[in-house]
């Protein structure tokens, strides 16, 4: 260990393990190590049951009925997305011309505009040259373009449209849904860009003690573990390996749901999403849903896992979440977490430690992609170029 590397990076989340293959794959020496035994962090996928009950300190065993603990993969922090609306005749028709227009938009083309100027519209009074009702416009900012907030309303259409776009076009690609999640749960996402890295390279070091990051003169020089010392030049590490260097900002209610049937009025799916837009509830922010099944290797045969999320606004966050709740009933074990919301207080451009964000509530990709992003720019002082990271790899493998 008593090496020089280019980055370290600490913590074995998503978003460590993404920018861990990243840097491998740009040529970077990189070493990972995460003090705990197991790969996902955070975002974690748990087996068997009888280690979820243990987690969540549940008094004894999972019943017989829930069948053999190894047969479940319960993500901590599930992140995917499907989405369903229901609208009228005539709202479907005003809908469907708009989602037209959306999919004829060409930014860099202003025959396809229709009178709309994209860096100066309001995206409200986009929905309102279409005439499209509340309810439809709650679905498309909250569940399409996966806003968080109504603040996009009154900001340029231009970034909404796209996102709309990309929603669209990833629907048409597979057909049921525009978004994939893999077999057994995401904790094989992080184990599979941890393969990357190591294929590129990278050292990775699994229940590593982490003793002390070492700085000298405001920035980092290395990490300290079982009293060696491994230097490098920059760090990427998750808030928990660095509490004085994060704030907290507010906090998220998750609550994993064991059921024995789909959820009601989704034509019996083994895995959707629901989100409730914060409008529909009184709320600042949305509730999340989604539920997953058998069919994805994550439960015993004909049982479903549902987790409801939503950022914390009162002092009883259970209240809060129990719209979502009610459609899941009959429940048959709950297992409630509340977590903190914790950001880095500085971008460490000058101590070169760079810091992921907590998980958020929502459960799509969308603000942990832009973290990496983010930490990917200020680490080389460029934007991240997939398709140059497609080339670098091709021109190792050949691949297409």
């Amino acid at each position: 260990m008593n090496e020089e590397y280019d980055v370290i990076v600490l913590g074995t989340g998503l978003t460590e393990c993404i920018l861990s293959g990243i840097m491998s794959v740009n040529g970077k020496k990189v070493l990972h190590m995460d003090r705990n035994p197991y790969y996902g962090g955070e975002s974690a996928s748990i087996t068997p049951l009888e280690d979820l009950y243990k987690r969540f300190k549940i008094p004894g065993a999972p019943p017989a009925s829930m069948g053999r603990g190894r047969d479940w993969n319960v993500d901590l922090i599930p992140k995917f997305l499907m989405a369903n609306g229901l609208m009228g005749l005539f709202e479907k028709r005003r809908f469907r011309k708009f989602l037209v227009y959306v999919a004829n938009f060409d930014e860099k083309d202003p025959r396809t505009f229709e009178g709309i100027d994209p860096k100066k519209t309001a995206m409200r009074e986009v929905y309102k040259k279409f005439d499209l009702g509340q309810d439809v416009i709650d679905f498309t900012g909250h569940a399409l373009a996966l806003y968080r907030t109504d603040d996009y309303l009154d900001q340029p259409c231009c970034e909404t449209i796209n996102r709309i776009k990309l929603y669209s076009e990833s629907l048409a690609r597979y057909g049921k849904s525009p978004y994939l999640y893999p077999l057994y749960g995401l904790g094989e996402l992080p184990q599979g860009f941890a393969r990357l890295s190591a294929i590129y390279g990278g050292t990775y070091m699994l229940n590593k003690p982490i003793e002390e990051i070492i700085v000298q003169n405001g920035k980092v020089i290395g990490v300290k573990s079982e009293g060696e010392v491994a230097r490098c030049k920059q760090l990427i590490c998750d808030p928990s390996y660095v509490t004085d260097r994060v704030e907290k900002v507010g906090q998220v209610i998750r609550v994993i749901c064991i059921l024995s049937h789909p959820i009601k009025n989704t034509s019996d799916a083994n895995s959707c999403q629901i989100i409730i837009p914060q409008n529909q509830v009184n709320r600042k922010s949305d509730i999340y849903v989604c539920m997953i099944s058998s069919a994805h290797n994550v439960a015993a045969q004909g049982k479903y896992i549902a987790i409801v999320s939503t950022t914390v606004e009162t002092k009883e966050p259970e209240k809060e979440i129990r719209p979502a709740l009610e459609l899941l009933e009959p429940i048959e074990q709950k297992f409630v977490s509340i977590s903190d919301l914790l950001v880095p207080k500085d971008l460490g451009t000058e101590s070169q430690i760079f810091i992921s964000r907590t998980y958020d509530a929502t459960t799509h990709f969308e603000t942990t992609c832009d973290d990496i992003k983010d930490i990917y720019k200020r680490m080389t002082g460029s934007e991240f170029d997939f398709e140059e990271m497609k080339r670098k790899k091709n021109d190792i493998y050949g691949e297409d």
